[in-house]
């Protein structure tokens, strides 16, 4: 089998997190910015064996798209132009900030590290990767 991506899109900073070859552990890769997203995500497919890419979808509580969609949109078009045949899913992300927060929390982290956005944003992509892994797995 071959991983897959899931990015968090951000408009500073942009969290990357990846399965196992198996698809069955989501682990945070990294934070870039997300300047150098694109390029970075295209080197690393180029890479490793990549199966799909899941992008965050940024979704209020009524279920309609929220105002970071007018960023998200221009990058996943370009995402598909670089990588035409590459599978693109979008997955909602709704309280993935929080989940990451609480993960910190859980963790044991300290209240520095618990301040570091690029980690927030890697626990982010992790979370939204889990989500989509776990749909997968109910939906079989």
């Amino acid at each position: 089998m071959s991983r897959v991506l899931a990015i968090d899109y951000g408009r500073k900073r942009t969290g990357i997190a990846v399965t196992d070859t198996m698809q069955i552990i989501a682990s945070g890769l990294t934070t870039v910015s997300t300047h150098d997203a694109l390029d970075f995500i295209v080197k690393y497919v180029q890479n490793e064996d990549v199966e799909r890419i899941i992008v965050g979808l940024p979704k209020q509580m009524n279920n309609e798209l929220s105002e970071s969609m007018q960023y998200i949109k221009p990058f996943v078009n370009n995402l598909k132009k670089k990588m035409p045949d590459m599978p693109i899913e979008l997955v909602d992300e709704r309280f993935t900030s929080v989940l990451a927060h609480r993960a910190m929390l859980d963790g044991g982290l300290k209240k520095k590290a618990r301040q570091n956005k690029a980690l927030v944003d890697e626990i982010s992509a992790t979370i939204i990767l889990q989500t989509y892994l776990e749909s997968k797995y109910i939906n079989q």
